[in-house]
């Protein structure tokens, strides 16, 4: 007998944002599989226009709670790139370990809480507190020094108010900084905790092969500015965005898709480590070698291992930046500088993916036009492909609906989407 099954999500939970799962299978053949984002358009570039680019940064950075350091950095780069403003070495050493603040919070209450308790078999994260107490308070230890580590850096854990154009408003306080190396060696060990949980899981075998886009400089592992790289050998550059991501409208969603050597293609975690592992930390090469994490992989449940080895990178990353501004004068911060007119494209790696923010000001320094591409509209065919991929290999395995049904929430959730900041 044949499978009937009729899968339809609404809303995926354990996300942020609203979007919608549609399955269809008849008579044993996938007849439909659609990945529907349902949130409003924001239309937040517009917003901008008008403003000086003092003020931008500060606007942009509530486009999303999470990744507010990104989008703040993001219109700052595109802003002193197009007003040729170079910021002072100490401003730009603060804000990487700001980025690194950011992506450590982010991406432990992806894997501990919203990511963890699919592969622990249970609906959410409160009964895994009773079962795994030691891995939820890993990741609440790792989240706590990641929103500690932007405190100390932009000010304040969300909505960063020390970051502007130029450089920095405040230099971050040394005593703060020595008090972070303390918490970064104590909260190690919460990384052992999850590397040890997250090794011992049954990754689901999936395979759909795509194209990965990152930051690439050749030289470290990227995190603020730099070419645009694919996997597929598509080497742009930074003001090329729009080359890379070839925005489209999809019927059914109201964010907008992408693609640019293939029909789609995908940023984040994994892409960051299929593009640039080699330039990771010792440490969390090892860590990836142990939880069996290779390049080039295509498997998206393996982007919550990729997030994991990034935090591993972080941390330690952290530590010699920590160590290197302890060394530094840090009162020259901030440059200063004439506005004038010019256009230019910030790229960053939010912890979901490459974010551009691309700004044109007039010779008064205010915004006459802005464009933000975020890395969830850059990954949304990417997760409607996947699906359907998805479900007709569940299909040809002989899995039941429910079955098909945990398989495409999970997949869904590997991405880490920020649905509400895709509409733009």
């Amino acid at each position: 007998m044949k499978l009937d099954c009729s899968i339809d999500i609404r809303h995926l939970t354990r996300v942020e944002g609203h979007g919608n799962i549609h399955i269809r299978v008849e008579n044993g053949m996938l007849m439909e599989a659609r990945w529907d984002v349902v949130e409003t358009p924001r239309f937040f570039e517009v917003m901008v226009k008008g403003m000086s680019a003092e003020r931008v940064p500060f606007l942009t950075s509530r486009i999303c709670g999470i990744c507010s350091i990104s989008h703040a950095l993001a219109s700052i780069r595109s802003l002193e790139r197009a007003m040729q403003v170079t910021p002072p070495p100490a401003a730009e050493t603060v804000r990487l370990l700001a980025m690194h603040g950011e992506t450590l919070q982010s991406h432990a209450l992806h894997l501990f809480f919203l990511a963890a308790p699919d592969f622990a078999g249970m609906p959410s994260v409160l009964p895994l507190m009773q079962s795994h107490p030691e891995l939820v308070k890993a990741g609440l230890g790792l989240k706590e020094l990641g929103n500690e580590i932007s405190a100390v850096t932009a000010g304040r854990c969300t909505h960063p108010v020390s970051l502007v154009v130029g450089g920095l408003s405040k230099a971050p306080d040394k005593i703060r900084l020595q008090q972070l190396l303390g918490m970064i060696g104590e909260r190690k060990a919460a990384l052992d905790i999850a590397c040890d949980f997250f090794g011992t899981l049954d990754i689901p075998r999936f395979e759909r092969e795509t194209e990965f886009i990152s930051l690439h400089n050749g030289a470290t592992y990227p995190f603020i500015g730099g070419d645009l790289r694919s996997t597929d050998e598509v080497l742009r550059d930074e003001n090329d965005y729009l080359l890379m991501t070839n925005e489209y409208l999809a019927e059914s969603s109201t964010s907008k898709f992408t693609r640019c050597s293939r029909e789609s293609s995908a940023a984040g975690a994994l892409a960051r480590f299929n593009n640039n592992s080699e330039f990771l930390h010792p440490e969390a090469k090892k860590a990836a070698e142990s939880l069996a994490l290779r390049p080039v992989s295509h498997n998206p449940f393996t982007c919550n291992i990729a997030q994991l080895v990034e935090c591993v990178h972080i941390l330690n990353d952290a530590e010699a930046i920590i160590g290197k501004l302890l060394d530094m004068d840090l009162r020259e911060i901030r440059t200063p500088f004439t506005p004038k007119a010019g256009r230019a494209t910030g790229a960053v790696e939010a912890p979901r993916g490459i974010l551009y923010h691309h700004m044109e000001t007039d010779e008064e320094g205010k915004v006459v036009k802005a464009d933000c591409i975020i890395p969830t509209t850059q990954n949304n065919a990417n997760i409607h492909y996947d699906l359907g991929a998805l479900a007709r290999q569940a299909l040809e395995e002989g899995k039941n609906d429910r079955e098909i049904e945990k398989l495409a929430t999970m997949l869904v959730r590997s991405y880490d989407p920020c649905i509400s900041c895709s509409v733009h």
